[in-house]
This record gives structure tokens, C-alpha cells and sequence, in this order.
């Protein structure tokens, strides 16, 4: 059975000398704004759900290069070990859906070759443009994911903090000299506090077969998205997860719509909680601590 009811949440989280998401167009400096605001994207944001959501043994479809756990090297590799060649757009779209978490919860697009040839055409004619001579025609097949993810932003501009660094030992040449990898720049705010948003849409869960159950499995790792993800930029402990709030609606098609319930949540920063939430009639949250 599909999603019952429509769902929202928000995740408030606090960042503390880490780089919670590097911008490779700016040197791997975090990203913010031009407001200079902190900003982490809903990409990023994604990948720290299905990591924690493989984790939890569940299927995955796009799995990290250092979290690969089932031999395939790319997703092409991947697709085609699961999903039967000569299946209708319809019954492939099915069949990825049953087989991965995030692909029913995301949505993925899957481009395939056709195995149908081109037809060839007398010389000195044109082809038309359903015919081309002797090439392939790529299908792709596009699904829809019932959950949808916001960009995560701070409550106030952040403050960067840039450091030179350089390696003890040179990694060109015989040593005797210092190469140019030595130097180097690392990037962290200082301090933040940040929050994003999301919705599940049970109509759209219907076509994928998105469940309470994995609504339940994704507030489940809401509280734990920052765990086993620490590395040099985020050191284990500086980036945790404040409180989750989650709203559940009575009926498939919400309350209210997602701008008003996300407008419910105000962040004030300093303040103790941070936050603030407008109760909306006959719309209680569900508060819920970081892990």
C-alpha cells in the first residue's frame, strides 16, 4: 500500500569548524550566498540519506564509490544487472522502484539504448527524422519520486574561515625540494545553525510505491544524517542534528500546503530553543531530538 497521508519535515542542525559543503567553482569554499547566508544543497543533502539509509540495509541504487557494496562499478552496470532488457518504459519504471529505496523515494531518470536499428535509405535520399540511417535511438524513462528535498540555509550569515596549509613531506619529485602540492587552503564556517525542508506527496507515491514504512525509514535516519560521515572538512562531532519536526497530515492531499507548514518553523538563533513553530489547526508536530 502506498503513502496514506501527506507528510513535511524539517531538519534543524547546528555546524560548528566544519565545512558542511564545499563549492568546487569557489575553491571548495562552503557555500553560501550572496546574502552570505551558509548553504548546503539538496543533492548533498540526499547523499547523506541514502548513506544512512544503506546503513540500515536497505537497497540503494546510487551508492557512494566508497560505499559500493555489490561489485557494480557505475549505475549503468547496476541497471542492467537488475532490470530485464525488452520490458516496456512502464514495467522498467516498476521494476527499479520495487528493486531500490531511493529510487521510489527520489525518483531516477534511466537511459537506455534501442535496440531497434535505424532504417537504411536510398542514396541521394533523405531520412526522415524517426528514421535515422543506421544509428540508435536512446530511450529514457524518467521517474517522478514522491519525496522532495530543499536546499538546507543558515538562520544568519555565517562566517568563513580560510587557512594555508602544507604537507610535511612533498609528494613530487625525489624530496629534495618542496613541490607544489604542498601548499594548500583549507575552508570552514566557524559557527551556524542551519535547516531544511521536505515534503512526501502521496500521489506521486502511488506511481512509485513509496509506503508508510519508508516514510517511517527515512524519519527514522533524519535524527543521524551527520553520523559516519566525518572526514577532514567535518571532523566527527562538528555538524549534529538539532531537532527533526515532522508533520503528519489527516488526508492525502495535506491540510495545508507545504509553504505554510514550512513557514510555521521560524529559526531564532541564540534564542532557547532555536526555533519557534506556529501550530496550525488540526496540524499538531512531532518534535524529535538529534541523535
Amino acid at each position: 500500500m502506498s503513502l496514506s497521508k501527506k507528510i513535511d519535515f524539517a531538519v534543524i542542525f547546528s555546524v560548528k569548524n566544519a565545512n558542511p559543503n564545499g563549492d568546487p567553482l569557489n575553491g571548495n569554499r562552503p557555500r553560501t550566498t550572496y546574502e552570505g547566508l551558509g548553504e548546503l544543497s539538496d543533492v548533498c543533502i540526499k547523499r547523506k540519506i541514502r548513506d544512512r539509509l544503506q546503513e540500515a540495509k536497505l537497497p540503494i541504487f546510487v551508492q557512494s564509490d566508497d560505499r559500493k557494496i555489490d561489485g557494480h562499478g557505475s549505475l549503468r552496470a547496476r541497471a542492467e544487472a537488475t532490470l530485464k532488457p525488452g520490458l516496456a518504459p512502464d514495467e522498467t519504471a516498476k521494476a527499479a522502484c520495487a528493486a531500490w529505496f531511493d529510487v521510489r523515494a527520489f525518483g531516477q531518470l534511466f537511459a537506455f539504448k534501442d535496440t531497434k536499428k535505424g532504417k537504411k535509405v536510398k542514396k541521394g535520399e533523405e531520412p526522415s527524422s524517426e528514421e535515422a540511417s543506421g544509428t540508435d535511438k536512446a530511450v529514457s524513462i524518467g521517474i517522478r519520486g514522491p519525496v522532495s528535498i530543499h536546499p538546507a540555509f543558515s538562520a544568519s550569515p555565517v562566517s568563513v574561515t580560510s587557512s594555508q596549509i602544507t604537507k610535511s613531506v612533498s609528494g613530487e619529485g625525489d624530496g629534495s625540494k618542496r613541490g607544489s602540492d604542498t601548499m594548500g587552503m583549507k575552508h570552514r564556517v566557524d559557527s551556524g545553525l542551519y535547516a531544511f525542508f521536505g515534503s512526501m506527496n502521496p500521489q506521486l507515491a502511488e506511481k512509485t510505491g513509496f509506503s508508510d514504512e519508508d516514510a517511517e525509514a527515512i524519519k527514522a535516519v533524519l535524527p543521524k544524517i551527520f553520523e559516519n560521515d566525518a572526514s577532514s572538512a567535518r571532523p566527527e562531532g562538528s555538524m549534529s542534528v538539532v531537532k527533526v519536526i515532522w508533520w503528519e497530515h489527516n488526508i492525502k492531499s495535506g491540510q495545508y500546503s507545504s509553504a505554510k507548514v514550512h513557514g510555521s518553523l521560524r529559526i531564532e538563533e541564540g534564542s532557547i530553543p532555536p526555533y519557534k513553530i506556529t501550530e496550525l489547526a488540526g496540524l499538531k508536530p512531532q518534535e524529535i531530538d538529534g541523535f
